[in-house]
């Protein structure tokens, strides 16, 4: 592994203990050694960044990370807490600290986007106590992406940048301490992407999030990432500011930036 050390962050970031840790992660699907020792730590207030080519194990790391895949070995720590080796309750209950952004932004189509919003709270009632003012909470995470005027439109009449954005809103409103985004700008023009990303930029300095990014896309990667992983043959085969990699002389990490 080649790792390079990033000039953006701050010698008080560099001392914090990271908010999620990934040790000798491995996984194999019979002959196919997808992850082979993986490592990955992700430091309170960060946008980190990981790329890899499709089948590189992006979507199995993270589907490890959120327990819908069990890993052959290794270790996964957040906020402190091996999810190896808790139970399901305890499991539950450490997940709802991180929030999800998929791919598709995967709203309900047959529910309007107040009633997207409130899907979640109405399950998660507890993290907000008995007096939760649920319009309040809606409101306020809509006008943060900036589509209050949205709240009662239907799925069906939104653009995909709109959608990605309501998606991203129903992740803000339990307030995660952990982001993880799955190639938030995938299917949008570039403009729209140029939105998504400062967005994304935005939330980090609001909400002080700890964000983890599955990108392909080099533009989103050279704004946001704080650092950056490129996931190699099953490991961090580098990592290091965005600067730092791209003048890189590896053939196999130039080949992400040409």
């Amino acid at each position: 592994m080649i790792v390079e050390n990033s000039n953006r962050r701050s010698k008080d970031n560099s001392e914090i203990e990271p908010i999620l840790e990934i040790n000798n992660l491995k996984k194999r699907f019979g002959t196919n050694q997808v992850l082979n020792g993986f490592n990955l730590k992700l430091k309170e207030g960060e946008n980190l960044v990981i790329m890899g080519k499709s089948g590189s194990g992006k979507s199995v790391m993270i589907k490890c990370l959120i327990g819908l895949i069990e890993p052959d070995s290794g270790s996964i720590k957040v906020m402190g807490q091996e999810i190896t080796t808790l139970n399901q309750t305890q499991f539950d209950k450490l997940r709802n600290e991180i929030g999800f952004l998929f791919q598709g932004s995967a709203l309900y189509d047959s529910m309007t986007v107040r009633e997207n919003l409130e899907f979640p709270l109405r399950h998660h009632k507890e993290r907000f106590g008995k007096n939760i003012n649920t319009l309040e909470l809606v409101e306020e995470a809509l006008t943060n992406v900036g589509l209050l005027h949205a709240i009662d439109l239907m799925p069906s009449e939104l653009s995909g940048g709109m959608k990605r954005r309501i998606a991203l809103a129903r992740t803000l409103i339990l307030k995660p301490k952990i982001i993880l985004y799955d190639e938030p700008t995938s299917g949008l023009d570039p403009i729209t992407s140029k939105e998504i990303i400062e967005l994304m930029r935005n939330i980090q300095k609001q909400y002080k999030t700890s964000s983890l990014i599955i990108t392909h896309d080099v533009d989103c990667a050279r704004v946001i990432a704080n650092r950056m992983i490129l996931l190699i043959d099953g490991i961090n085969y580098i990592e290091g500011n965005y600067e730092i990699l791209e003048k890189s002389s590896d053939e196999k990490v130039k080949a992400f930036f040409k």
